[in-house]
């Protein structure tokens, strides 16, 4: 019998987290408005006592540490926390929580999960996206096909309610879009969780191009639309891939734009693909926030630069700031900042719910997580602490150097396995490539170490990794369903 989802509304029907962070960066987009999918929320607004924080010429992060987000006793994302307010929230959540045998058995996690999902508005696409996902989910796992639902891209954390202002990070897609194509090159029914308008399977071939796309094109004499010859060849055969995926229903893409987006919808298909069991394979290729400003925390309107038009200001005020703005010039060399022109930016750390995805929200499938780092010397160390921490299956970590040459899979009970595109085979492909797994790049002997980017040739490899990661991950998600087909005979 076809499953069906318990989740009919968005409010019940909510995502997860996974550890593949990216850069962060602030953007300010002037003739931006809301994000197609961010939701807006209703709280209290930032009381008048926070209106002048709102100015804004230096941009410094403030970044909350603690295992899991406490109630915040601030009314403004530019608010410092008060230590006498949270002392008394923590003793009135003790007090409660010791009057409730029920909540004194939930994990952290399930206090982590229960906050976030409960505080945090669903974004307005989450019921659509539930009830295609389920569609998707139902007819494949009718016809016992493997299912993968693979997350790509970055996720934005918004500085207001209407966005103009936001964090994002790096990631373009790239190696989720890949994956996807070689996932469906395997069998693989694909959920393409992605933000969006980043790298898409197929698409991706054009969508990103160093020249633009209408220089494949000429126009014909009869006046069609010609592809010019010498692309032609492979337009042709990612065409027939892609529209392959398509009759066949093969593909499902869902977008996302903010890390609230993301983690609802994740969450609420990781639970639709609970009847897949071990079938199901979640590879968790997102580049997700680390932090995100709380909606209570949140101000309505875009974060202004100057005070003009608070109607409020003192003339004693104003004149102050008449006085600032003659001695602090934007276009200055080293100007000296004064204080009212800083914005400061209070956020929290986003919970991570890979153990909520791993206990409960889809227990038997395989979960694969990415650790993405810098500095070579901690990365298997990364990797291991993720592995240990939340139990799952498979860590892939990746170097942001040499992220298209190397990667190494650490996987429990399982010696730290690296796998690399050889130099002597740069030829790009997205099918049949042989086996080259734990290959080293010299096409030698097995290097257990990170590679020196400067020992790699210059420029990109034409062959692409995950042509490489992809078979791999697909042996390992074959050993997990042997096994939990064998425990539960």
């Amino acid at each position: 019998m076809p499953y069906t989802s318990p989740y009919k509304s968005p409010v019940a029907c909510p995502g997860t987290a996974c550890e593949a962070p990216g850069l962060m960066r602030a953007q300010h987009h002037p003739t931006s408005t809301t994000p197609p999918s961010l939701s807006t929320a209703t709280s209290t607004p930032p009381s008048p006592s926070t209106s002048q924080s709102h100015s804004s010429s230096t941009f410094t992060l403030s970044f909350n540490l603690p295992s899991s987000r406490p109630p915040s006793p601030t009314s403004s994302v530019f608010s410092s926390s008060s230590s006498t307010h949270s002392s008394h929230s923590s003793m009135s959540n003790f007090n409660s929580n010791s009057l409730r045998p029920d909540l004194a058995r939930e994990t952290t996690a399930d206090i982590a999960e229960r906050d976030y999902f409960g505080e945090n508005p669903p974004p307005k696409a989450l019921e659509l996206h539930t009830s295609l996902a389920e569609s998707f989910i139902n007819i494949h796992a009718l016809a016992g096909r493997r299912v993968v639902l693979v997350t790509s891209g970055g996720t934005t954390v918004p500085l207001e309610r209407q966005t103009v202002r936001f964090i994002d990070n790096f990631s373009a897609g790239t190696r989720g879009a890949t994956s996807a194509e070689y996932f469906l090159e395997s069998g693989y029914a694909v959920i393409f969780l992605h933000r969006q308008f980043s790298l898409l399977p197929y698409s991706r071939h054009y969508s990103h191009a160093t020249d633009c796309f209408l220089d494949f094109l000429h126009e014909g004499p009869d006046g069609n639309v010609v592809a010019n010859e010498e692309y032609r060849e492979k337009m042709l055969g990612v065409l027939r891939k892609y529209n392959s995926a398509k009759e066949k229903n093969l593909l499902l893409t869902l977008p996302f734009t903010t890390i609230n987006d993301y983690l609802f919808v994740l969450r609420a298909i990781a639970q639709l693909m609970r009847p897949l069991g071990p079938n199901g394979l979640l590879y968790l290729a997102a580049a997700v926030s680390d932090f995100f400003v709380p909606p209570e925390r949140m101000v309505e309107h875009k974060i202004q630069s100057t005070n003009a038009t608070d109607a409020q200001v003192q003339k004693e005020q104003a004149i102050k700031d008449v006085e600032e703005e003659e001695t602090f010039d934007n276009f200055d060399s080293s100007p000296k900042v004064p204080r009212s022109k800083r914005l400061v930016v209070d956020l929290d750390p986003v919970p991570k719910f890979l153990k909520n995805l791993v206990d409960g929200w889809a227990p038997e499938g395989m979960i694969v997580s990415f650790k993405l780092e810098t500095d070579p010397e901690i990365l298997v160390h990364k990797a291991q602490y993720s592995l240990d921490r939340y139990q799952h299956h498979l860590v892939i970590g990746n170097l942001l150097s040499t992220r298209k040459w190397e990667v190494v899979f650490v996987a429990p009970g399982q010696k730290d396995q690296w796998i690399r595109v050889p130099r002597h085979r740069r030829k790009k492909t997205i099918s049949g490539v042989e086996n080259m797994v734990g290959v080293a790049a010299s096409g030698g002997e097995v290097v257990d170490r990170p590679l020196d980017p400067r020992d790699l040739p210059e420029g990109e490899p034409e062959m692409e990794i995950e042509s490489l990661i992809i078979p791999a991950v697909e042996a390992l998600h074959s050993s997990h369903i042997k096994k939990v087909k064998a425990r539960s005979s």
